[in-house]
């Protein structure tokens, strides 16, 4: 399965969720993806391996006025060709919102990573909490390990 059931109802689904990303603050495909519950007729699986690619696909083909450029890929990177006038407009884009990139071109989800919209906007669009971009504090051992 290589698209959603409903495309275009997928679609607006995403642009929706992005259009919730501030000026600043950046999200990946997978992160959306995980707001968005499986399709009707697509397994939890199946969907946990294609949400991105196809938010990715919502991302190519979105309409004037969504910040498309606030979604960028779960490495911290610009996911299209390096060099290109896409990822170029995408980093000025980007970096006029005050997002900053390592010499890498990654960016530091610990700054401008999104945690997602309000609880009660994520209700209303029956949407789920979304995966955090922000590293997990190491858990703190109350007894010595073993290994």
């Amino acid at each position: 399965m290589y698209n959603p059931p409903n495309p275009a109802l997928f679609n607006q689904l995403v642009w929706a969720i992005v259009r919730q990303i501030p000026a600043g603050k950046a999200s990946t495909y997978g992160q959306i993806a995980s707001m968005i519950p499986p399709p009707e007729g697509v397994a939890a699986d199946q969907y946990k391996r294609l949400g991105a690619r196809w938010v990715g696909s919502a991302m190519h083909a979105a309409e004037q006025g969504i910040p498309w450029q606030r979604v960028i890929n779960s490495q911290g990177k610009i996911s299209l060709p390096k060099g290109s006038a896409g990822a170029d407009e995408q980093r000025a884009l980007l970096e006029m919102e005050g997002i900053a990139f390592d010499k890498d071109g990654k960016v530091n989800f610990e700054q401008v990573g999104w945690e997602g919209p309000p609880e009660e906007w994520l209700c209303a669009h029956r949407l789920l909490s979304p995966i955090s971009l922000k590293k997990r504090p190491k858990a703190t051992r109350s007894q010595p390990s073993l290994f």
